[in-house]
């Protein structure tokens, strides 16, 4: 039956019946439940169902609810964010297809909020051009909400195997020189992420003079109780194949950097920032190189604490085009990729503003701000 909750969590019986049950079927483990409904039902007492991300509240208890009504759940509740409008696309991979791993070794987590720590690492050779196909998390379980999200850079291909044996905390004054030549993010991960499978057509390439040969994979943890002693191994598995794609994936990186320019007042319950990708700006990036424009098949939607909604706008000649992406309802502890129902081109003086919605109610300090991947 339908049913919502007031202000006291009070379960009421909801006049209008939006939800429809499909099937039901249960065993000696497993209650199975398959409903529907409307995404929009025009009932005050619903909650529309958009592209979105969902928070999903479940509840149960073992015995069957009696002419009494509802009983307690106790413990047997929890919580779950999903995308019900846009799952994550799971392609069949042979479970033969190579891979390798790029994790770090007993890196200490120091005892303060955050750390970005940097890690040089060397694509195994490749003689001929090979696609990877799927690059999964492997976060060392009990660090999953330390690890708060993982970039891949490439590297210059001057560098030699001397870079490979220290890492060392990003960003910091005696951070080694080669860490410099890293600047093109090829892939990226964020806390709640799995897998990320690329479309059949797609792959990032492996194995040409012009891919990359050495990486920076830059992990942020995220440890704001100050924990002493962590130590950690977490990093990225990267499948591949030789049985080439169509397209080379790539990464284009809009939005929010941190500065002292970009920060958002303590206090505020809605704050906006935007960060333009100028016409001038695609224009210089794509004129000469990809003068057809690129196209965009998913999009990673980042935001820290105090991220309450993104949207990633596009327009061409001066007219607004339908949302790239957006989530109205984002889940610091649930940032995934948003494949594209459809793909989008992108084009030499086009522009994207990737807006951002904050809210710092609960904070008494000046908080900067991030970006969005594509």
């Amino acid at each position: 039956q339908d049913y919502f909750t007031d202000e006291n969590r009070v379960l009421k019986k909801d006049p209008q019946q939006d939800y429809h049950l499909e099937y039901a079927m249960e065993n000696s483990t497993h209650t199975i439940l398959a409903f529907s409904r409307e995404l929009h039902t025009c009932d005050t007492n619903d909650k529309s169902i958009t592209e979105s991300t969902v928070r999903v509240i479940w509840a149960y208890h073992h015995k069957d609810m009696g002419e009494a009504g509802q009983n307690y759940h106790g413990s047997n509740r929890g919580t779950k964010s999903l995308r019900l409008l846009n799952p994550e696309k799971e392609e069949v991979l042979s479970a033969s297809l190579p891979y390798f791993d790029l994790t770090n070794k007993d890196v200490p987590v120091p005892d303060k909020d955050t750390t970005y720590w940097c890690q040089m690492f060397k694509i195994p050779v490749q003689h001929e051009k090979h696609h990877v196909t799927k690059v999964e998390p492997l976060i060392q379980k009990g660090h999953e909400n330390l690890v708060h999200h993982i970039l891949l850079y490439q590297c210059s291909s001057n560098l030699n195997d001397s870079v490979l044996d220290y890492g060392h905390e990003c960003y910091h004054p005696n951070m080694p020189d080669s860490f410099l030549t890293c600047e093109t993010v090829i892939f990226a991960w964020a806390i709640g992420g799995e897998g990320f499978t690329y479309p059949p057509h797609v792959g990032l390439s492996i194995g040409t003079a012009a891919d990359p040969q050495f990486v920076l994979m830059e992990v942020h943890y995220d440890n704001p109780s100050y924990t002493e002693g962590l130590i950690d191994n977490s990093g990225l598995r990267l499948i591949y194949t030789p049985v080439v794609r169509k397209y080379d994936a790539g990464v284009i990186e809009a939005g929010l950097w941190v500065s002292l320019f970009h920060n958002i007042p303590p206090g505020m319950p809605e704050f906006v920032s935007e960060g333009h990708c100028t016409l001038e700006c695609l224009e210089e990036a794509l004129g000469a190189e990809r003068p057809a424009g690129i196209h965009v098949f998913a999009v990673l939607l980042h935001a820290h604490l105090a991220g309450r909604a993104i949207r990633m706008r596009h327009f061409r000649n001066g007219e607004e085009q339908k949302l790239l992406a957006y989530d109205d309802e984002f889940d610091f502890n649930f940032q995934e990729f948003q494949y594209l129902k459809e793909e989008r081109t992108i084009l030499p003086g086009d522009n994207l503003i990737t807006e951002c919605h904050y809210s710092t109610v609960d904070r008494i300090r000046m908080t900067w701000v991030r970006k969005v991947l594509m």
